[in-house]
């Protein structure tokens, strides 16, 4: 079967590079790891390594609370830091405080081995998912030590099924398994990999600092102006059309809207202003008016969502209309009520936790979407109540990081 897969991957990455040359996310993928060998070159044959992967953005933000205590704990050691996916690299190849920031190899095995080869890590930390077996095969060969943290099982998975055997045996590189649920521990148990911890994510570590830095922004203040105002953030298109229409028909003189649309390509950004019939601003436009006279504020940059959370009486957060839903974890934090599309948020942990908590609502159309934002506008207890269960939420389930640290002692 590794033949085979084998074969398929050299395919595939012929064809990519062809794509390439049409979709500009492709062409990312692609020219992003013709500098990965590069960027390894700070890395000397002496040096003591500490090697992260992340699939992209979201799983760097499970990762991150564990780079923060391993560059504070481990001083002498460098840090490198890879990515599967443009989102997460281009968003985060400036990241301070790791020594490299970089592209995984493509799934070949003479990358991949050249990749291990040169950064020759002490351990490594695989964040969620990413089981690519050529890179999961040699690191076995190598006996590196290898932790899978803040994973998530499905009994749908290949691991699992009677033919997955041959994909079921990649998981015998990992030292250990930190996971998020029970069903997950349980279904490692069922096929006799005892070597894991119920650890929870460590995700609600990072969020749960987010309240102790400082959150102000100047302009989100003056443009909210003590109003009722709404966050929406990470948005794409299926939610903006159901933003759109309350902003049109439903808002009041005195609410308030800010948008933060997951893609921000002018454009895009053009078409989602041109759309809304209030008084619109964007945030690369806040110096030269008054935002108190504005009623909807769209953010045409990235790095400040986490913040404005802060200023919302009420947070949507976006994807689980299209592709897979946006973190709820930031706003949930701050203790406010949330409301998110339940077309794509299945595999969410957090997202079914707070819809069954009543922290947050789901949404799948225009009626409930204008319908939970009148009642939230309108009901303060209620605005209260979501919030205080959302906040708990957070607070209850911090401590994953905490146990991935203590392991990583152990082993080092």
């Amino acid at each position: 079967m590794i033949f085979l897969y084998n074969i398929i991957i050299h395919i595939s990455y012929f064809f990519l590079k062809i794509i390439a040359f049409f979709n500009p996310k492709i062409k990312l993928f692609i020219n992003g790891r013709k500098e990965t060998f590069k960027k390894l070159n700070v890395i000397t044959s002496t040096d003591k390594v500490f090697w992260i992967h992340a699939a992209s953005l979201g799983e760097f933000e499970q990762a991150r609370p564990i780079i923060e205590r391993l560059k504070k704990e481990y001083t002498t050691h460098k840090i490198v830091v890879s990515f599967f996916s443009p989102s997460g690299y281009e968003i985060r190849k400036n990241y301070e405080l790791a020594d490299v920031v970089c592209y995984l190899p493509f799934d070949t095995k003479k990358k991949i081995k050249r990749f291990i080869h040169q950064i020759h890590p002490d351990i490594v930390i695989i964040i969620k998912y990413e089981f690519w077996p050529n890179l999961l095969n040699e690191l076995k060969k190598a006996n590196i030590k290898t932790v899978l943290v803040s994973a998530i099982f499905r009994e749908d998975q290949l691991f699992f099924k009677s033919y997955g055997k041959w994909m079921r045996g990649f998981l015998n590189t990992f030292t250990h398994f930190f996971v998020q649920n029970t069903t997950s521990k349980n279904l490692l148990n069922s096929i006799n990999f005892k070597n894991n911890t119920l650890s929870g994510d460590t995700r609600f570590d990072r969020v749960y600092e987010i309240l102790k830095q400082n959150n102000t922004l100047d302009f989100v203040n003056e443009f909210k102006d003590n109003n009722y105002t709404v966050v929406a953030g990470s948005t794409w298109k299926e939610d903006e059309d159901l933003l759109v229409n309350y902003i049109n028909t439903q808002i009041s003189n005195k609410e308030k809207i800010i948008i933060a649309p997951h893609n921000i390509n002018t454009i895009k950004i053009k078409e989602l202003r041109n759309a809304i019939l209030k008084k619109t601003i964007l945030y690369s436009e806040r110096n030269r008016v008054n935002l108190k006279e504005y009623q909807v504020l769209i953010i045409d940059t990235i790095g400040i969502l986490t913040k404005i959370y802060s200023y919302a009486n009420a947070a949507y957060v976006g994807g689980g209309l299209a592709t897979g839903l946006h973190n709820i974890l930031e706003p949930a934090t701050y203790g406010i009520p949330i409301v998110f599309g339940t077309n794509k948020h299945e595999k969410f942990k957090e997202a079914v936790d707070l819809i069954n908590l009543g922290g947050s609502k789901g949404i799948l159309n225009q009626e409930e979407f204008s319908g939970i934002f009148t009642d939230l506008k309108n009901n303060l207890e209620l605005r209260i109540n979501m919030g205080k269960i959302n906040k708990n939420y957070v607070k209850n389930n911090i401590g994953a990081t905490e146990l991935v640290l203590n392991y990583v002692h152990k082993i080092i």
